[in-house]
């Protein structure tokens, strides 16, 4: 069965808890970094799901679609790279 809006999608539910995941873990993170580090990782995990659901509105427009799918998709790799930042800024541990 197809879901019926983008919030049933398997992806946009795995993107969301992981954003969510994300925003609980790096309330931890030092003051410092507010305006950095925990701003962009929150920001970049965030798009994730928004571009997931903007993908979802113009998947009747291929080409759309495949755009905003990959603009997901590299908002999934820079969030990856800030968690790499903050493991290796000791904010997060390898097993986090």
């Amino acid at each position: 069965m197809a879901a019926k809006n983008f919030k049933e999608t398997k992806v946009y539910k795995l993107a969301y808890e992981q954003a969510m995941e994300i925003f609980r873990t790096s309330k931890s993170f030092p003051s410092e970094e507010k305006y950095s580090l925990t701003d962009q990782i929150r920001r970049a995990s965030r798009s994730v799901c928004t571009n997931i659901a903007e993908a979802y509105r113009k998947k009747k427009y291929p080409a759309h679609f495949v755009l905003k799918v990959t603009d997901s998709d590299a908002e999934n790799s820079e969030t990856g790279v800030w968690l790499d930042f903050s493991k290796d800024c000791f904010y997060l541990d390898e097993q986090t």
